[in-house]
């Protein structure tokens, strides 16, 4: 049941810590630790967390906490960051007057939160899941890099936007220094780590790193990974049987050494379809993470590790000439369609110094695919594969760098490339940019004679 809001909606406060008044729009959620309100700030809207009372007895380091990150700022702009601490003003009536909020960035209407991805509410492409699973590994790279740790994982706190693959990270009043244990809240059961679970440590950044392993095989499977045989077995989901599933005897479903608790093929189909769509060395990060990882903080894998595995399967993407389905195969082979089984001939390619792309409208050249020395980034494509938009199996490769390309044409012809222009992959034997050198390969096929270069902006 909803409680009444604890800010009075309609009004203007002058709160403080803050010099401009906030008018409170309108109310947002509501949990166990407060409630969250739309708030307009000199004509900005943000949001405003304001905390039960009964939630900061039991958390009285949260105000410091919360000020030691206003003045370290966002690890990246993926993070809904606390902007600033607000006192109560003099004469706010009821609970609300001896509590405290902050002030942060209002989630855009794009984003929807990760459990309707994981309930199968939310249309995602494959290739925008792996994009958002990227970026939630980046943004625990960057906390994980300040000595932070983000403590509460779960899908509650996650946020997706579908149709470009991003994420953002809200409720980041959890966030600790690492190991330093302060605070009321520790974890969400299922996400946290046994040692976390079971009282022997405290979160810090090898719990988390559990913890996003976990986020990550929902995002990929929508399936929890230790919900198998074992747990159908279990009558009542309680918390005695909750801490013996994930904490005391937990077994991940595909653990290659014991197949006690196999996903049921009715009950946990998603995970049964989705597993063998990722490559070898995905499962095998999932693998460290939940069969050695369980128990050695040492073996679960970083977060660099899984960016590199994340955004190597969106170098392996290709679509299905006959029914159109994403498939992630490895570029050097043939393979059969995960829908319809047709047969998938090798792909044509895009080699650079540092990658091999496969050629399928929607994958991209990113910065570190012609430089080796760069960490592995989709923030800003180079080139992008797009489809002819009256015929969609002439592809091209779209200019998105600042600067001209030389393209090598099929008859030894040099042709530019300009920023916005997409050349005719068909056409291109080589295409030269300041970052690199990109090659076409063709495993089956001659390069075509006739037809343009370029296929225009």
């Amino acid at each position: 049941m909803s409680l009444p809001w604890i800010l009075p909606i309609g009004t203007r406060q002058q709160f403080g810590g803050i010099d401009a008044p906030v008018r409170i729009l309108r109310g947002l959620g509501q949990g166990s630790q407060g409630q969250v309100f739309e708030v307009a700030v000199a004509e900005e809207l943000l949001a405003l967390k304001w905390y039960q009372p009964g939630f900061l007895d039991r958390d009285p380091g949260l105000a410091e906490r919360l000020t030691e990150s206003i003045r370290r700022g966002a690890p990246n702009a993926d993070f809904l960051w606390p902007l600033a601490l607000l006192r109560p003003p003099t004469g706010l009536p009821g609970k609300a007057g001896s509590g405290f909020g902050y002030l942060m960035p209002l989630r855009p209407s794009g984003f929807r939160g990760a459990v309707d991805h994981a309930a199968g509410r939310l249309t995602i492409s494959l290739q925008n899941v792996l994009r958002s699973a990227f970026f939630l590994a980046r943004g625990f790279h960057a906390l994980h890099s300040r000595g932070l740790c983000y403590k509460d994982v779960s899908l509650g706190n996650l946020f997706l936007d579908a149709d470009r693959g991003r994420i953002l990270i809200g409720d980041n009043d959890n966030v600790e220094v690492s190991g330093r244990g302060g605070g009321a809240v520790v974890g969400t059961w299922g996400f946290m780590a046994p040692e976390v679970a079971l009282g022997r440590a405290r979160p810090d950044g090898g719990s988390d790193l559990f913890s996003l392993a976990v986020l990550l095989f929902h995002l990929l499977t929508r399936s929890d990974p230790f919900k198998g045989a074992l747990e159908r077995a279990i009558p009542c989901l309680d918390l005695p049987s909750r801490r013996r599933l994930y904490a005391e005897e937990p077994v991940f479903v595909f653990d290659p050494r014991d197949s006690r608790n196999r996903p049921d093929p009715i009950e946990h189909a998603g995970a049964l379809l989705t597993w063998p769509l990722y490559p070898r060395a995905v499962q095998e990060l999932f693998e460290r993470s939940f069969a050695e990882g369980l128990h050695d903080p040492a073996c679960r894998p970083l977060t660099g590790q899984w960016c590199q595995q994340l955004a190597a399967c969106l170098d392996q993407r290709r679509l299905c000439p006959h029914c159109g389905e994403e498939n992630l195969l490895d570029v050097r082979r043939a393979g059969l369609c995960r829908s319809c089984a047709a047969a998938l001939p090798s792909p044509m390619r895009l080699r650079t110094a540092a990658g091999l792309v496969a050629v399928a409208a929607g994958n991209e050249l990113q910065p570190h695919h012609l430089d080796p020395l760069v960490a592995e980034d989709l923030e800003q494509p180079l080139a992008r594969v797009v489809a002819h938009p009256q015929r969609p199996q002439v592809l091209g490769l779209r200019n998105l760098s600042p600067h001209p390309w030389t393209l090598t044409a099929v008859g030894g012809e040099a042709i530019t490339v300009s920023p916005g222009e997409t050349a005719n992959i068909s056409q291109a034997i080589t295409v030269l940019t300041p970052e690199g050198e990109i090659t076409i390969e063709r495993p089956n096929e001659r390069p075509e004679e006739a037809g343009s270069p370029l296929l225009g902006a």
